[in-house]
């Protein structure tokens, strides 16, 4: 399997290794995407393991850890690949009020961002209106809302709710996004696309603004 020592040292949860492995395989010549790819099987494989109580929470922190220290190097390297095209618009994304989890969140800012999407990560425990302020700022097309614990999850609708009192609500698309969310929810609290995973969340993302 491709990457077989890149994977294992994040599910190793070793950050310093991940990182020296990244820098080391893009010296190479490997591309940037290809390892963001294999890095977020690995996640996934965390997240099966959190699942099975394999791993528990601090085991999933520190892998996650390891995934944005990596990410931030392939980041900016993938989105080299997009330089030449078009944006096709800037989404606002974060992990809402009450949850501090980054996990799947870091994984849909790196796939957002080489789908061709600029991208304004706002992190976690984000307050709807900072979300609101970032959106306006950034003239951005989608406001993009992580959560994943299940005590989290009207915290996506919060932001609804407030672009709505705000007389905004017109003005962005709303995809929410999370372990815990599905699509009946995001019917329910009005939102625009739910994206399962971060592949899906391009796909999604393009979708509902029309590319």
């Amino acid at each position: 399997m491709a990457f077989d020592n890149l994977k294992q040292a994040l599910l190793d949860q070793d950050e310093e290794l991940t990182v020296q492995l990244v820098n080391e395989e893009l010296a190479k010549g490997s591309a940037a995407r290809d390892l963001f790819d294999a890095l977020s099987e690995a996640m996934t494989e965390v997240g099966e393991k959190f699942a099975n109580m394999e791993f528990f929470l601090p085991e999933v922190m520190l892998a996650s850890d390891a995934m944005k220290a990596a990410s931030d190097i392939l980041i900016p390297e993938m989105a080299k690949t997009n330089s030449q095209a078009e944006s096709l618009g800037t989404v606002v994304i974060g992990t809402v009020q009450g949850d501090v989890h980054t996990v799947g969140k870091d994984m849909v800012v790196g796939t957002l961002a080489t789908g061709g999407f600029e991208v304004i990560d706002l992190g976690k425990d984000v307050a709807p209106e900072v979300f609101i302020e970032a959106a306006e700022k950034n003239n951005a097309s989608i406001i993009a809302l992580s959560a994943l614990m299940t005590a989290t999850m009207p915290s996506q609708g919060d932001v609804i709710n407030f672009l709505n009192s705000k007389g905004i609500r017109d003005k962005y698309k709303v995809l929410v996004g999370g372990g815990v969310v599905h699509q009946d929810f995001a019917d329910k609290i009005g939102a625009d696309g739910y994206a399962k995973d971060a592949i899906d969340a391009v796909v999604e993302a393009k979708r509902i603004i029309g590319k």
